[in-house]
């Protein structure tokens, strides 16, 4: 077991492409890191590196606290788990897992005992004399990610291994795997484009856009204190809602305005982001998660100067919940961040200058909200997020 850490690591194609720019990131010997960010960000030729798959242009990556740059992919004491499994058709499962050990000449002892023991893990005792072709999806993947366990390696790095597996598969595979890895208590870099999986399985979330990374932390810190508009926009389903406003600073508080609307903004807001005072009367960005805005016949807490009034364009009902879509009559916010969260979410931008902002809520299943009718719905008010208009960093 050992920790993995990055020292100003880059990567520069021969054509010029920057995949990677100047990256400082230490994994901590036991943690399960989760790279995630829109394709093309870099994540994946990050992994590729620490594998050795991938020259390194510039920097250094350390195994323990051994430099690896120079160290060849098959010395590096790594085991990798691909998204597309990789098994040999013709072998079984327990010579699919056996056979990278029967390479490095380990007794036959051993590899039974690892094989046997793995598949106990694994829950595929009783699928070891099948071939792949016999296998579900799941029990494929379990078979790759066995494969990688005997060889007990130092560490651990997962390129998308759920992405071929059906929605209810995925859930029950995050969370086996989430289970394995502490068990073995192995580090782990999963690389994944599905901010669920990182919010779900990580200890630690490592958010990257353009080859660049864009903030470190615990999952549940991350979605309460993003660093700037993108981990905003990306981290959280449905993405936050954001609008250019003008914020207000007053006696006891404050408040910040956007089409015909008047939010407060409550005094501790101004104590927990003490740069927010020197704001006052300018234009920044105001984030809201869907989750922040209620109907409010089912609130308890009736909070002052939270109310916005909203005719809803489109009701989806979950089930669990209910999301509502409406629009609030000020232009959207337009900057490099939100123009690579809606490429990435294959939407085209909204870069026209149009006067309308598309928002969402997700409220209460027995929501009285329909379809083109107006609705008073409630903004918990002390959850606002605020950013820079120029910088797209967190105030």
């Amino acid at each position: 077991m050992a920790q993995i850490g990055f020292d100003e690591v880059t990567k520069v194609y021969e054509d010029g492409t920057e995949a990677v720019r100047a990256v400082d990131l230490t994994i901590d010997d036991g943690t399960l890191m989760v790279l995630v960010g829109p394709s093309g960000c870099g994540k994946t030729t990050l992994l590729r590196m620490v594998a050795g798959l991938e020259e390194i242009t510039g920097g250094s990556i350390r195994l323990g606290d051994a430099v690896i740059n120079d160290v060849e992919a098959k010395n590096r004491d790594l085991a990798m788990v691909f998204q597309n499994y990789a098994l040999y058709p013709h072998m079984t499962c327990y010579d699919n897992m056996a056979f990278g050990l029967k390479l490095r000449k380990v007794p036959r002892k051993e590899i039974d005992r690892r094989v046997r023991e793995t598949a106990r893990t694994l829950g595929l005792e009783d699928q070891l004399t099948k071939k792949p072709r016999a296998l579900s999806g799941g029990q494929r993947q379990r078979v790759a990610m066995g494969r990688a366990i005997v060889r007990e390696p130092q560490a651990f790095l997962m390129d998308e291994p759920l992405s071929n597996l059906d929605a209810k598969l995925r859930v029950q595979m995050r969370t086996e795997i989430s289970r394995i890895q502490r068990d073995l208590g192995t580090t782990m870099i999963y690389v994944t484009h599905d901010q669920t999986e990182a919010m779900t399985m990580g200890d630690r979330v490592a958010v990257m856009n353009r080859g660049v990374l864009q903030q470190v932390d615990a999952p549940q810190d991350m979605y309460d204190r993003p660093a700037n508009l993108f981990v905003a926009g990306f981290i959280g389903s449905p993405a936050m809602n954001m609008v250019d406003v003008v914020l207000r600073r007053s006696e006891g508080g404050g408040s910040v305005e956007f089409a015909g609307t008047s939010l407060r903004v409550p005094e501790e807001t101004f104590q927990q982001r003490p740069a927010l005072a020197a704001r006052d009367g300018s234009r920044v960005v105001l984030g809201i998660r869907p989750e922040d805005i209620e109907d409010p016949q089912f609130i308890n807490d009736r909070l002052e100067g939270s109310d916005i009034r909203v005719v809803v364009d489109i009701r989806e009902a979950m089930g669990s919940e209910v999301y509502v879509h409406f629009g609030v009559e000020a232009p959207p916010v337009i900057t490099d961040d939100t123009i690579d969260l809606a490429a990435d979410a294959e939407l085209l931008p909204e870069v026209d200058g149009g006067a309308q902002t598309s928002f969402v809520a997700r409220l209460n299943p027995r929501t009285s909200a329909q379809r083109g009718q107006p609705i008073t719905l409630q903004v918990d008010n002390r959850r606002l997020h605020f950013f820079d208009r120029d910088t797209g960093e967190a105030i």
